[in-house]
């Protein structure tokens, strides 16, 4: 799973996803979504502990 921020509203497994929100999804929709313009992947910063 891997985290995305919505760029639009949009609905996911019967669940509302609004946009400017941060989902988790599997990381397959991810891209797909990311490249479609309907999300962002979300990088997390992996120093932290």
């Amino acid at each position: 799973m891997i985290k995305v921020k919505m760029l639009v509203q949009s609905t996911y497994n019967k669940e509302l996803l609004r946009a400017g929100k941060v989902y988790e999804v599997n990381e397959e929709t991810a891209k797909r979504w990311q490249v479609s313009r309907i999300a962002e992947i979300v990088q997390e910063d992996l120093d932290k502990n």
